[in-house]
């Protein structure tokens, strides 16, 4: 209760400063949306990570590295007897990942990460062989290749474990480089298309007149944005080709004024946490809330026979259950309008984590709570 109380009172303190310093919010349509067909791609592959010292993958539960071995040898020129199965305890199969940034070139070398396919107990001071990146087309993107760096590290001796972080994932920082360009045709057409991170028709609205109001490089008199609908925005690109990547460079640091947000509350029901925005409002009510404690406790018994008895000792328990329900007071709400007088309200119930969240979804039942409840 003393941590609930104390997560509160912070919540508190911030919903005041929030509400002194903060009157607007204003943001760079960079951080509001983004460009349509300007994305990543994700990339992906199979390889083979050596140099572990042994702590590679059991050959015998996962026979694909030897395979994966045995195959790669052969390109090499190198052919196994038949019958011989090599116990690869400083090798280990891998899937290594990478993302392909927008309009990345021939040349360009970007990290990739490497986890372990099969059961190595260490990645730590591996090597990646060369591996092929494939997209979803299933086209090669991207070769992949080097020293891995795991943030974790262990130690295991006499039936004894210590473990820091994870060492069966690293990453090879430059680790691939770019083979194939992926086509991006965003700068030769004529308008692009400006799609919001969170649908609201006031965003719209408000992206497309910033833009309207300011003179960029090769706008003309007329609006050059229109939008669409809740989350598109339409912009009509400057006509001379070299205005365009200077028109968007400044387009993206354009600050929008942002609407009032909608109010909402998130529930994480595993971890008892609640998070509420500025807009939270409480309409007056009552709640009664009360605690319902059982408590179990065991108390070992051993049952001792007479010492001319054929019987056994026998061990057992009792269990003592006790059930305590703590009164729960009709305590009045008051209507509020901010985040600090609803967060206060709260706090005065004295309520767990748990708890609460009870008490919001029975006060957004009720229609005392104005705002959208989301359990997460």
């Amino acid at each position: 209760m003393k941590t609930t109380r104390r997560i509160l009172r912070a919540l508190l303190a911030l919903a005041l400063a929030a509400g002194v310093c903060a009157p607007a919010m204003a943001e760079r349509i960079k951080e509001l949306a983004s460009i349509q067909g300007v994305r990543p791609n994700q990339l992906i592959g199979y390889g083979l990570v050596v140099g572990l010292d042994g702590s590679g993958d059991q050959t015998t539960q996962a026979p694909f590295t030897v395979q994966s071995l045995q195959s790669m040898l052969s390109q090499l020129g190198v052919q196994l007897p038949p019958g011989i199965t090599p116990q690869l305890r400083n090798a280990a199969a891998v899937m290594v990942t990478a993302q392909l940034p927008p309009f990345a070139q021939s040349g360009q070398l970007i990290d990739v990460t490497v986890s372990s396919l099969g059961n190595a107990k260490s990645l730590r001071g591996g090597t990646l062989l060369l591996t092929p990146l494939r997209g979803a087309d299933g086209q090669v993107y991207a070769m992949a290749q080097g020293n891995l760096v795991v943030g974790g590290a262990g130690a295991s001796a006499a039936g004894s474990k210590v473990q820091i972080n994870h060492l069966s994932a690293g990453r090879v920082p430059g680790g691939a480089t770019v083979e194939r360009v992926v086509p991006n045709h965003t700068l030769s057409a004529d308008v692009i298309h400006i799609e919001l991170n969170d649908t609201d028709f006031g965003t719209a609205r408000r992206v497309a007149d910033a833009i309207n109001a300011r003179a960029l490089p090769g706008q003309g008199p007329a609006a050059v944005a229109e939008p669409l609908d809740a989350r598109v925005i339409r912009v009509q690109l400057p006509a001379e080709p070299t205005l365009r990547v200077p028109f968007l460079a400044e387009l993206e640091n354009l600050e929008v004024r942002l609407p009032q947000p909608v109010a909402k509350v998130i529930v994480n029901a595993r971890t008892g946490s609640v998070v509420m925005n500025q807009s939270v409002t409480l309409a007056p009510s009552a709640v009664a809330h009360g605690n319902l404690a059982v408590t179990v406790q065991t108390t070992p018994v051993v049952s001792q026979p007479n010492a001319f008895a054929q019987g056994s000792t026998v061990a057992a328990e009792r269990a003592d259950i006790t059930i305590r329900q703590d009164g729960g007071a009709l305590m009045m709400l008051e209507g509020s309008a901010k985040l600090a007088d609803v967060v206060k309200a709260l706090n005065s119930l004295g309520a767990t984590a748990q708890d609460l969240i009870a008490i919001l979804q029975a006060l957004k039942a009720a229609g005392s709570l104005r705002a959208e409840l989301e359990i997460i």
